[in-house]
């Protein structure tokens, strides 16, 4: 089939591929412009993203995945399960769960790509892009248009069946399929996961739930870059990387007998292949060298050397 064939070809073939090869779910919706790009300039606007000014950079791109891919025509979106246990430790780095085992950008796009030459071996021509997180689109919202999952409070998407202990990939083709309903939920009037964030990172503006960055401890563990307000430090507790506050409270990741499916455990063996961490007092002088072996592969790379020392040693002073 060429790639400009307009026929909207039946989804259930990519979608069983996308599962074979390890994704937890997997939905399709039609290339146009994001819904939330508006919300996303206010955010913007507002300076709600902090110092990260390459989010303000690629704002256009964002706007619509045929920036990324002229010829798109459909978006599969596609998630995959990392949640697994991850008890606090004194003494020890606390590391967000979605970054204890592999970099989960290496391990989606080498899924993606697999789904990518599968693709290309059905439908020879077709163009394809494979965006994880990285990649200049808003990708929560071409998955909640896909059906996986809707807006929580705290800004994640949410699978009423399965929480959010999950990842988002998307593949941006040139082939038309039949796209999913968008997906529908609510927090309804629970609060948990504002009223449990440290900081009070979760605000409501304009009637709609967003995230400040610059007092989300993900946000000051991982991009903020120097010193960090005392008052906020102090608030960190003992979060080193990330944080899991605000999923570890909502009622969606609550495993139920009635459904088994909620927070489900991942299953990606790279997930699951932790590696050891030292000790806080070593991490807060970590040599160079040490910490190029310790964090290559792991997404915990991102916060650097010296903002990794930082975040332990505003640790070591909230255990005093």
């Amino acid at each position: 089939m060429g790639k400009f064939e307009v026929s909207v070809l039946p989804s259930a073939s990519v979608k069983a591929s996308a599962l074979e090869l390890g994704f937890a779910t997997v939905g399709i919706c039609d290339a146009a412009p994001s819904p939330g790009i508006t919300a996303y300039a206010d955010w913007l606007a507002n300076g709600r993203h902090g110092t990260m000014s390459y989010l303000a950079k690629s704002s256009d791109l964002r706007a619509d995945p045929r920036a990324l891919l002229p010829s798109c025509r459909s978006v599969v979106a596609v998630t995959l399960n990392y949640a697994q246990p991850n008890p606090p430790v004194p003494g020890q780095p606390r590391i967000a769960t979605y970054a204890l085992g592999r970099d989960y950008h290496k391990v989606l796009r080498s899924k993606l790509r697999k789904l990518e030459r599968w693709l290309q071996a059905m439908h020879p021509g077709v163009e394809t892009r494979a965006c994880v997180d990285s990649a200049p689109i808003l990708e929560r919202d071409f998955a909640h248009l896909a059906g996986l999952g809707w807006f929580g409070k705290n800004t994640l998407l949410i699978d009423s069946r399965r929480g959010s202990w999950f990842f988002i990939g998307l593949l941006l083709t040139s082939l038309h399929f039949e796209p999913d309903l968008p997906s529908m939920g609510s927090c309804g009037s629970c609060m948990r996961c504002v009223e449990a964030c440290p900081t009070g990172a979760i605000i409501q503006e304009n009637r709609r739930w967003q995230v400040d960055a610059r007092h989300c401890i993900s946000y000051l563990t991982i991009e903020h870059k120097g010193d960090i307000e005392p008052e906020l430090a102090a608030k960190m507790g003992a979060w080193t990387f990330g944080c899991d506050v605000c999923q570890e409270v909502c009622p969606f990741n609550e495993p139920r007998a009635s459904q088994p499916l909620r927070a489900a455990k991942a299953s990606e063996p790279d997930f699951l292949t932790g590696r050891a961490w030292p000790g806080l007092n070593e991490l807060a002088q970590i040599s160079h060298e040490d910490w190029d072996g310790l964090t290559r592969g792991s997404a915990v790379r991102r916060t650097g050397l010296l903002g990794l020392r930082r975040n332990a040693r505003i640790n070591l002073e909230n255990e005093r």
